[in-house]
């Protein structure tokens, strides 16, 4: 079963913060100042007009204090549309797939490495 990855502390949220009292870490992401549309590709979006948006929102999830946390929520939903974490939904399903095949690899790896010792 895939578990998320759980952030590293921040150092730099002072005692007390949302997010350091295990607020919801959406209530702190660079995008909700920003247009949605952003995010979210409209029916049919040219190529490159997709490609610019989504470059756009990945700028935005660059500079976002809780981009890692969005990412993992994305990707353990999974989200099946939109820029999340600075990664498309093809991108997030391609990292889906290799947790999945690394699940599966060490699932068979440990009964032989346990035998071995």
């Amino acid at each position: 079963m895939l578990q998320p990855i759980e952030p590293a502390p921040d150092p730099t949220l002072p005692l007390g913060h949302p997010r350091d009292l295990g607020g919801p870490w959406h209530s702190e992401a660079a995008c909700r100042s920003d247009e949605a549309g952003l995010f979210f590709a409209p029916s049919k979006e040219p190529t490159a007009a997709r490609l610019s948006r989504e470059e756009a929102a990945k700028r935005v999830c660059a500079r976002c204090p809780v981009m890692l946390e969005c990412r993992e929520h994305a990707i353990l939903q999974p989200e099946p549309y939109g820029v999340w974490g600075g990664m498309t939904a093809a991108e997030r399903r391609v990292v889906l797939a290799r947790r999945r095949r690394r699940e599966v690899e060490l699932q068979h790896a440990a009964p032989r490495i346990a035998a071995a010792g």
